[in-house]
């Protein structure tokens, strides 16, 4: 996989290579040099935006997958807190079955 920083990189030295063997007038040599300059800032512009967007979607996905554990975290708390209640009932009940049998009858 190539680097966008390494083509950018690669187009730099390409620019300054044909720049100091280019047999050109200094007003070509410009013109041909502003033509690579704008290229090499398209380039880099549309690469920024590419990882702008890259970084917004593995954000929005990370805050997706987030909100999706949180909700799994409180649907598996919710089971595991009735289980609690449910045995907590059966526990209440049995207090007062003996609770019952200590109590005189008038």
């Amino acid at each position: 996989m190539i680097h966008k920083g390494a083509l950018v990189l690669g187009a730099l030295l390409g620019a300054t290579a044909g720049v100091l063997f280019a047999p050109e007038k200094g007003s070509v040599t410009r013109n041909k040099l502003k033509k690579e300059g704008k290229v090499i800032k398209d380039q880099i512009t549309n690469d920024f935006t590419e990882v702008k967007e890259d970084l917004s979607k593995a954000a929005a996905s990370g805050k997706e997958k987030l909100k999706q554990d949180l909700e799994d975290f409180a649907s598996k708390s919710s089971y595991k807190t009735e289980q609690a209640i449910t045995f907590l009932e059966k526990q209440l009940a049995i207090l007062k079955d003996k609770n019952k049998t200590l109590q005189k009858t008038s």
